[in-house]
């Protein structure tokens, strides 16, 4: 692709600004703003990675996974942040998804331990776990406000501060993860993810271009559960104080 073709997909920005105009949505600033970070960010990116791969050293590898986890933490933690520890908490949950899927990849030999490899995935898997993030702490947080009153009637009841958000805890779980889990059931037919078309389109085998997909898709199953599940787990004990009150009604 030249910078001229790479000109024209403009016409995908031009499009929906048009329509957010003429519909007076009031988006039109963050698309632009959206256009510009994405052009900017997606070119240094680029670039670093062109020198990471070419150093090929496994401390240029892991201060990039090291960069994407704080990115990620940066971006999650304004949902949260009237939550209490809210970063070490994300920081915590990124690190742990990560060590484990990278554990398992990199432990059985499933992918080699070069830059080329861990980079990308660690973006997919960290990536998947802060919109998974944003999610849960979007959907939690609208629980937590709108059963404020039936939280504190079990409470006042004498029952724990588990068993008072536990209802609230598990419908905010299992809210966060359908995107993916349905995303996964029509995948190969509603759509062909992007990293096997990638590859299709870079003159690869399909039937390896599916394999390489399938490791994708099998890595963000357990990336969007454990994600859900840590964060909710870790969130839950800090909206309440020592005396099992709920200490706020505003998230």
């Amino acid at each position: 692709m030249t910078i001229q073709t790479l000109t024209l997909t403009l016409l995908f920005v031009i499009i929906p600004l048009a329509l957010a105009y003429g519909l007076k949505l009031n988006i039109e600033k963050d698309i632009l703003i959206a256009t510009i970070r994405s052009i900017i960010q997606l070119f240094i990116v680029g670039y670093v990675l062109q020198y990471v791969f070419n150093a090929d050293h496994l401390l240029f590898t892991w201060l990039m996974v090291a960069l994407i986890i704080t990115a990620a933490t940066h971006n999650a933690r304004k949902k949260g942040h009237k939550i209490k520890g809210m970063t070490w908490k994300l920081v915590l949950t990124y690190i742990t998804v990560e060590t484990l899927t990278q554990g398992i990849l990199l432990g059985f030999n499933i992918t080699p331990m070069t830059p080329q490899y861990i980079i990308p995935i660690s973006g997919m898997v960290i990536g998947n776990a802060m919109v998974l993030s944003i999610l849960f702490l979007n959907r939690f947080t609208d629980e937590v406000d709108n059963q404020f009153s039936q939280i504190e009637l079990i409470l006042s009841l004498g029952g724990t501060p588990k068993q008072a958000i536990h209802r609230q805890l598990m419908t905010s779980i299992k809210a966060s993860t359908i995107p993916t889990i349905e995303n996964q059931k029509t995948i190969g037919l509603v759509q062909l993810p992007g990293m096997m078309s990638g590859q299709i389109i870079a003159g690869a085998d399909p039937i390896q271009a599916v394999q390489f997909q399938l490791l994708i898709v099998f890595l963000l199953m357990t990336t969007a559960v454990l994600t859900s599940v840590m964060i909710g787990f870790l969130v839950y004990p800090t909206l309440f104080n020592e005396k099992m009150q709920l200490i706020t009604k505003d998230l």
